[in-house]
């Protein structure tokens, strides 16, 4: 389908068939070629093997077909020269790539390029251009129509103009209220997050120490930086940026070089850890941990339905958005985060044996989820390369959970909702669940499997609530039975 795609955007834009055919075929190859010589994720989980330092020389000696010199100072705004350090993810690729340009023709590079322009423009053409796409989006997710065209232009103002949308969002629907009470519910998970690491009893003392230590220098960004609020100070960010009316795919031109200038600007100033610009997208709905400055960041805009409501019971809050929060926490201690210690600096503070301890748990989760079977595409879960989110996902129910009993203890117990028959602690986990709840068609679900690193729903409930000894007290679940298992997985 992708090559099908290619063709029929070639013979739109006027070339004949027969020769786009011959002719893209190669820039395809060349394409596919390219694709295959990028490390999978599953090679990608240790950061100091992507962390290579190089000089503009020693790229040189390394790569001599590519005039690294010309290319640095041809992108960047200031002189470059041979001394100048890049870090280089996959020294190995740029070596592979190197000898590829230097055996294919010019012509199929050209053309390989002109077409990925092309295709990355299409999406912000008319819609005759827009219908090319259907087809090849059909194959690859199952998406059969187009989105509403709102949906698709508020998805790039998010992505191009996300400051100025949070600011405008926290100032007309968000409440402050919403923002302490998360606030909250942060201290509440990372205290019961404190609790599990001081009474594992696979860590050798040392190591245990500098967990702790981590743990109790996390910064939380909830909500909103106060400086969004600053109408004045969210325009001085864009001060460069300037906009058309009734130019859409030029803005959008506009807005991508502007992007890009601003982050190759910054590449040699220091980095300042809190930096409000740097937390100011506040209108998303999503969470992260933040590796290189050891913080969680809970934005305003998940702080809303199912995720959480100031206004109703707890126990649904701490279920939904209280997971998420935990996630976000256990991030920073799962195989990829341990590799950075309190100060987000990359390196090994663990001690041999507790590594050898966690890579036994680990690998125990990555053998539960690669066992998994998605029956509706008759595929397994990749229990490697979703391993962090399996860990993170694992962890955040146990603190979430113990969260809510402490705050029960603090504040007293919560009415039941009327007419269910679920206590409070069962709804809990039903309101944990139901933020898992999704639907794909077969080739949506197939992609994610393949490309996500996050398990299917499905399998972030079952999973982690198997594994999870008071999920099974609470529902009453025997001993031995799928949802009570024998031999669970804790790594947390």
């Amino acid at each position: 389908e992708y090559f099908k795609l290619m063709v029929k955007v070639a013979k739109k834009l006027g070339a004949d068939e027969k020769t786009a055919e011959e002719e893209l075929l190669k820039a395809f190859q060349f394409e596919t070629t390219l694709a295959n010589y990028t490390l999978p994720p599953e090679q990608r989980r240790n950061f100091s093997m992507l962390y290579n330092k190089y000089t503009a020389k020693q790229l040189k000696e390394l790569v001599p077909e590519i005039d690294w010199l010309r290319y640095f100072n041809g992108l960047l705004n200031e002189v470059v020269t041979e001394d100048e350090t890049a870090i280089v993810a996959v020294p190995s690729y740029l070596v592979k790539l190197g000898k590829l340009i230097s055996n294919t023709d010019k012509r199929t590079i050209a053309n390989y390029l002109v077409w990925r322009m092309v295709m990355e423009s299409i999406p912000f053409l008319s819609k005759d251009w827009r219908n090319e796409m259907q087809e090849y989006k059909e194959a690859l997710s199952g998406q059969s129509v187009e989105k509403p065209r709102w949906q698709t232009c508020l998805s790039y103002l998010s992505s191009y103009l996300i400051v100025p949308l949070s600011s405008y969002y926290v100032k007309n629907y968000f409440k402050e209220e919403s923002k302490r009470a998360a606030e909250e519910m942060v201290d509440y998970v990372l205290k019961e997050f404190l609790k599990i690491l001081e009474s594992v009893d696979w860590m050798d003392a040392e190591t245990k120490k500098q967990a702790i230590d981590k743990a109790t220098t996390i910064t939380a960004y909830v909500g909103y930086p106060e400086q969004i609020m600053d109408d004045e100070l969210v325009s001085k960010l864009y001060a460069k940026l300037k906009l058309k009316e009734k130019a859409y795919l030029e803005n959008v031109l506009r807005m991508t070089k502007f992007e890009v200038d601003e982050a190759l600007d910054r590449l040699k100033e220091p980095i300042i850890k809190g930096d409000w610009k740097d937390h100011g997208m506040s209108a998303m709905v999503n969470a992260f941990n933040g590796l290189l400055d050891n913080s969680i960041e809970i934005p305003a805009g998940i702080l809303q339905n199912i995720f959480f409501n100031k206004d109703r019971p707890n126990y649904m809050n701490f279920g939904a958005i209280g997971f998420i929060i935990g996630h976000e926490v256990t991030h920073g201690f799962d195989d990829t985060g341990r590799q950075f210690d309190k100060d987000g600096m990359n390196k090994n503070w663990w001690g041999a044996t507790t590594d050898e301890h966690f890579k036994e748990k680990a690998q125990c989760i990555i053998d539960q989820y690669s066992s998994y079977e998605v029956k509706e595409i008759g595929m397994n879960v990749n229990g490697l390369k979703t391993q962090s989110e399996n860990i993170a996902d694992n962890g955040a129910a146990k603190e979430a959970y113990r969260a809510y009993q402490a705050w029960v203890k603090d504040h007293g117990e919560e009415p039941r909702l009327p007419g269910l028959k679920y206590n409070q602690n069962q709804l809990f986990w039903l309101s944990s669940a139901n933020v898992w709840c999704e639907k794909y068609k077969p080739a949506g679900l197939k992609l994610k499997v393949l490309t996500d690193f996050h398990s299917p729903g499905e399998f972030r409930v079952i999973g982690t609530f198997s594994n999870t000894p008071e999920f099974s007290r609470d529902f009453q679940c025997p001993v031995g039975s799928p949802m009570n298992p024998d031999h669970k997985c804790i790594v947390w």
